[in-house]
């Protein structure tokens, strides 16, 4: 059984389960082909083919849904009636609708999802000062995400014929949801630089960078491409990009959706099956 595992990782939460999930479907005998897709260039060509007898995609969650530039790159896949799996990663705040707004546009694009699974993740907004689950995913995750892999091979293999049930919906329209997305671009007004730091050009910033907003040269990234993902200032080695210092925001946001860093931290990782 040829499984191909796509992932979005900007800041490695995505990548670290993703890992997980492949070593032990690959234990169990599956033969897994791994593909970040966070690179822009990762993305030119489609890795969907009739060589692979099933596909998981996983991403992390931004704003209520997976990024939008993970949503139309699903679209372009032609599943072929091939059986499909998600998971997703999230900083501990709102998930939904995202499991159910991925899987319709799988389904559109010809997949049959079988399974999805949430992980916490610390959140990308970390890097500008939040303290949202720092120290996730962690062992419990880990241990979730082998229950996951377990169930997909034999979901993919036909021994469980089971298919993943209803999933929470919204009554949001899809026009309050990509409002909603933009509050990342209203959290993070100085978009990653290096406010003229030297440093030794390494490139690792530009090459993650999802969008090709990235300019290591200059050091900055562009305001009509970057997704605020964050992706540059995790990879950079040299730790000299920035971006606006997010502390006052981050108490606000806790206030706002009524949760403290101990009600974030007891969520645990979840399986919809």
């Amino acid at each position: 059984m040829r499984i191909l595992l796509c992932y979005f990782s900007p800041t490695g939460n995505t990548r670290h389960i993703s890992r997980i999930i492949s070593d032990y479907l690959g234990n169990l005998g599956a033969d897994v082909t791994n593909k970040d897709i966070t690179p822009l260039k990762s993305r030119d060509a489609l890795p969907m083919s009739r060589e692979y007898d099933a596909f998981i995609i996983g991403a992390p969650i931004h704003s209520h849904r997976a990024p939008k530039i993970v949503r139309e790159w699903l679209k372009t896949l032609k599943g072929e009636g091939k059986k499909a799996a998600m998971f997703f990663t999230y900083g501990g705040f709102t998930v939904h609708p995202t499991h159910h707004n991925t899987r319709e546009i799988l389904t559109n694009a010809g997949f049959d999802v079988i399974a999805s699974a949430e992980f916490l993740g610390k959140h990308t907004f970390n890097i500008g000062g939040w303290t949202a689950v720092p120290n996730r995913p962690d062992a419990s995750d880990d241990d979730v995400a082998r229950q996951y892999a377990k169930k997909l091979f034999a979901r993919f293999s036909g021994e469980d014929l089971g298919r993943v049930g209803e999933l929470p919906a919204t009554d949001d329209t899809e026009e309050y949801l990509d409002a909603i997305e933009q509050f990342r671009f209203h959290a993070v007004t100085q978009l990653p630089t290096r406010n003229g730091t030297e440093c030794s050009l390494c490139m690792a910033c530009e090459q993650i960078c999802p969008s090709g907003a990235m300019d290591a040269s200059r050091g900055v990234a562009d305001p009509n491409t970057c997704i605020a993902c964050l992706g540059c200032v995790s990879a950079c080695p040299e730790e000299v990009l920035s971006i606006n210092d997010l502390t006052e925001l981050w108490q606000m946001k806790l206030e706002g959706e009524k949760e403290t860093e101990s009600s974030l931290y007891k969520k645990q990782s979840k399986l919809y099956l």
